[in-house]
């Protein structure tokens, strides 16, 4: 039980980046586009990982087996070649392959889940819908939206439904539908440490719901930048700078294990509080070339609360993914360093361990 609940938790943070790279990356698109990556990585990072134990059909009370998780997958599957028409046991088996990153058997599984219920299970079209979007995040405006529409149809209270299906339509700019299904969720009185996340994130798009509706603009004589000035350019104005530092970052990587990165593979390169666990105060992800020069910063950030500062203590991780997932997995090229943000220099980091 409590590895599928960190199984669990990756799973979220690993859709939650995913989701969020198009956004983040839309720096001339403003703050509203910005700002709906932040809210997104917030709401899923966090809200899911708590969410899960909740409101998936998974037995959390049933007594674990002492077992690694392939083994117990492995004995999931062969179980379900004997009694096909579990629908109950296609739906936990998808949800496994999904957090051990077996993405086309998730997906099979999922789809075998819909089949058998003759495409009116919600469950089954929500664990599809997450499936699709860690498999290619441009599935989130395709076949994981549609998937997410038909099981809001068959549940309109599919609490994993809405949550997923207002990330959907933040990311797409449907604010109102967005605000809409998170208050949905809300009203299903959800666990109190989730209760706040999605006040907060329903605050936020009531304001900029208003904002639009006022013709968005601020008053000229204003020194500070409005929500609709661009993100990019916040983050270059002095105020912006002094705020969130911007860190730079060189990575190379050691000849011994050069041989070890594929071309295909994502460099990704985090920024973490050494002190607390939790999600990167920020993230990028990018082709794995080397030598590679990046600047990370605030624009960057996980969270919306997330700022550096001049003076903190941050570790710097590069990584090297292997599988193409947001998560590490053993095997993945990496290298760290320990950094005080506001010294002089730029972060020099090696790539020259794998991860265990």
């Amino acid at each position: 039980m409590t590895a599928f609940i960190i199984l669990a938790a990756l799973l979220a943070l690993g859709v939650a980046a995913l989701v969020a790279w198009p956004l983040l990356r839309r720096g001339a698109a403003g703050a509203p586009a910005r700002g709906a990556a932040i809210a997104v990585v917030a709401i899923i990072a966090v809200g899911a990982a708590l969410l899960y134990p909740t409101w998936s059909n998974y037995s959390w009370n049933e007594e674990p087996a002492a077992d690694d998780p392939q083994r117990m997958v492995a004995r999931l599957a062969r179980r379900l070649e004997r009694e096909p028409e579990d629908i109950d046991g296609w739906l936990m088996l998808g949800r496994s392959y999904a957090v051990l990153e077996q993405y086309p058997l998730a997906i099979r599984a999922f789809q075998r889940a819909d089949r058998l219920s003759g495409g009116r299970n919600a469950e089954a079209l929500v664990g599809l819908a997450e499936v699709l979007i860690l498999q290619d995040e441009s599935n989130l405006a395709g076949r994981a939206r549609q998937a997410l529409e038909q099981a809001l149809e068959i549940d309109p209270r599919s609490p994993r439904g809405l949550f997923y299906g207002a990330a959907a339509a933040m990311q797409r700019g449907e604010l109102k539908v967005a605000r809409d299904r998170f208050q949905a969720l809300l009203d299903l009185n959800p666990p109190e440490n989730v209760r706040p996340l999605l006040a907060q994130q329903i605050a936020a798009l009531d304001a900029q719901l208003a904002q639009e509706s006022s013709g968005g603009s601020a008053p000229a004589s204003s020194g500070t930048p409005s929500p609709s000035t661009p993100a990019a350019a916040r983050d270059a104005s002095p105020a912006g700078q002094a705020a969130s530092p911007i860190l730079k970052v060189n990575v190379n990587v050691a000849p011994a294990l050069r041989e070890q990165v594929p071309e295909s593979a994502p460099l990704f390169v985090i920024v973490r509080d050494p002190d607390r666990p939790g999600p990167p105060l920020a993230v990028k992800r990018l082709a794995s070339r080397f030598p590679q020069s990046v600047e990370i910063g605030g624009a960057d950030s996980m969270m919306g609360s997330t700022r550096f500062a001049r003076g903190q203590q941050v570790l710097v991780i590069a990584r090297v993914s292997r599988s193409g997932g947001a998560t590490a997995r053993s095997g993945d090229p990496f290298g760290e360093v320990r950094h005080t943000i506001g010294a002089d220099g730029a972060i020099e980091i090696l790539i020259d361990r794998l991860t265990p």
